[in-house]
């Protein structure tokens, strides 16, 4: 019944979002960005800023991302590194806030940001945000820069890239809709064009001894040798309480493994595997009674799901498993915390290479699953009374992805494909060790990973595997290289979002405002290619690195 249930919904969601239309006639343009995020939106205005036709293909009726999909928490480490339109963007949310109408639900002056990027009282810019303030902005922003955007389209992955020796000449949708272009942005968070045009990628985590890293592979010993020759704690983070039982039946492994362990895991310290770090989505919650939707039990609940969260609790966990980061107008932006928390681990491995309704099935699994949790903490008898005091009082907002009960559609997709491009980003890059001269961009986040598996150690007890949380010494330059295809694979094509890094570097990378600035990046290096007449590959990045500079990028760390 319940897997009924699950298909019944999946065949709702796919008519719902992708029988909007069916164009069946084709686009010329300069340049084409596939992928309606945060990064394809500012590559589209960069595009056009430098006199070219654009046009951007979103997957989905809604643009932004994840930047418009309830991460409102900015995470950058250092915000004096973002530079260009990225950081015009969220200068014009500071602009949205600065105006009392849109303070309905607080006074402005009630607000305290609790975020890890705190907004100064005198800054220009703001980095925290409701799902629909962002959504108003690129809005605003797509407006002024009359950007044509086509909705609810999505690549054929079999036959849609057609190709001419190295050259992409056009993509075909699902629908019919074919796009020529001079230039290709793949600014999708699954990289469904880089690999359907043949270029090489790949999933999961490299061996640390593949890139000589200390921080790849499997975590289950956390301990590793910097390249300085010190002795490096990663400290498990978000793991259970000692002692918890990971069998139906507490104490008989003959009973079977509880939902979500992997049997056969951990696997070797620092050795690669596919497993890829969780999902989750970053849920928009409010407080405030007028604009709150009580939390309710979904219609799929399997309370085993929860058994692990419960005896966690019960083994002396006594705080609420999340993040619940204040966002404008008493609204969150709430993360991952603890051990047993929204994050639904190992159950997205398949994600990167799955059909669209297999995807549509993992995301549909992942909200049910987070209703199924925020019912169990909110009431269930086994959780302490602290804690369900506390989760009861939250609930989605009515004015937030409305018609859909506050739940947005954007999974947070942390990591899928990652190109392995002309020159791949390591740790050694992050740490600044290794240092690129060709920067378009600076990244300054720490390296970070979410758990990737759960497993049952030695002990018996299980545990959570693959958290890493380590700081990096100052903001780092990302290679021009890092976006681009090898030569031999495609010389039109450019990859701001799965672009070129390992597991762990890609961890420090993979924040909203460096995907905006990589975005422009790739866009203003699209646009010389088709002015010089030349592949990517062969552009000249001395030209590139001056109109960057001209265009506020940020590409070498001064001490900002």
């Amino acid at each position: 019944m319940r897997s009924i249930l699950i298909l019944f919904l999946i065949t709702i969601f796919s008519v719902t979002i992708f029988a909007a239309q069916s164009p069946t006639d084709t686009l010329t343009c300069d340049v084409v960005v596939y992928g309606g995020t945060s990064s394809g939106i500012i590559a589209a205005i960069q595009a056009k800023h430098m006199g070219k036709s654009v046009v951007i293909i979103a997957q989905g009726s809604r643009i932004g991302g994840l930047t418009t999909g309830g991460l409102g928490q900015t995470d950058i480490g250092n915000k004096a590194a973002i530079g260009g339109l990225a950081r015009d963007f969220y200068r014009r949310i500071r602009v949205y806030y600065d105006d009392d109408a849109n303070w309905k639900w607080q006074r402005r002056q009630e607000y305290r940001d609790s975020g890890q990027t705190r907004t100064a009282q005198d800054e220009s810019c703001m980095w925290t945000f409701e799902p629909s303030a962002a959504l108003q902005v690129f809005q605003d922003m797509i407006t002024e820069n009359d950007i044509h955007i086509i909705y609810n389209q999505r690549l054929n992955r079999e036959t849609g890239v057609e190709k001419h020796k190295k050259r992409i000449v056009s993509i075909t949708m699902e629908s019919g809709l074919i796009l020529y272009g001079k230039m290709f942005i793949d600014a999708t968070y699954e990289g469904d064009l880089m690999a359907a045009a043949g270029v090489s990628y790949t999933v999961g985590r490299e061996a640390n001894s593949q890139y000589h890293e200390t921080l790849n592979g499997v975590q289950a010993e956390g301990n590793g040798i910097s390249l300085e020759g010190k002795k490096l704690q990663n400290f498990a983070y978000h793991d259970f309480v000692e002692g918890v039982d990971p069998y139906i039946i507490q104490g008989d492994p003959q009973s079977g493994l509880l939902p979500f362990i992997d049997p056969r895991g951990p696997g070797k310290a620092g050795q690669g595997d596919k497993r890829v770090q969780a999902y989750c989505f970053r849920m928009c919650l409010t407080d405030h009674p007028e604009n709150r939707i009580p939390i309710v039990k979904p219609a799929v609940y399997n309370e085993l799901d929860y058994e692990l969260l419960l005896r966690n609790f019960e083994a002396g966990e006594m705080e609420t498993p999340w993040i619940n980061s204040s966002m404008p107008n008493r609204k969150t932006d709430t993360n991952n915390r603890l051990g047993f928390s929204i994050d639904f681990i190992g159950q997205n491995y398949d994600y990167a290479g799955a059909s669209y309704t297999e995807r549509e099935q993992i995301v549909i699994r992942h909200r049910l699953y987070q209703q199924g949790l925020m019912w169990t903490l909110a009431n269930h008898p086994r959780v302490p009374e602290n804690v369900r005091n506390e989760v009861s009082r939250w609930g989605t907002c009515k004015d937030e992805f409305v018609g859909a009960d506050g739940w947005q559609d954007q999974l947070y997709i942390r990591e899928a494909r990652r190109m392995t491009g002309a020159l791949v980003m390591t740790q050694h890059h992050c740490e600044g060790v290794q240092v690129v001269d060709d920067g378009i961009g600076l990244a300054a986040y720490g390296m970070d990973s979410h758990n990737v598996q759960r497993y049952v150690d030695e002990n018996g007890t299980v545990k959570n595997e693959g958290d890493v949380e380590v700081g990096v010494r100052s903001p780092y330059p990302i290679s021009y290289r890092a976006i681009i295809p090898q030569a031999k694979e495609c010389t039109n094509l450019l990859v701001p979002v799965c672009l070129s890094a390992t597991h762990i570097a890609y961890g420090s990378i993979r924040m909203e405002p460096v995907f905006m600035v990589l975005g422009q990046s790739a866009a203003t290096a699209a646009c010389l290619a088709i002015d010089d007449n030349v592949t990517v590959q062969k552009l000249d990045y001395k030209k590139l690195r001056q109109k960057l500079l001209l265009d506020n990028q940020y590409l070498v760390w001064e001490n900002k």
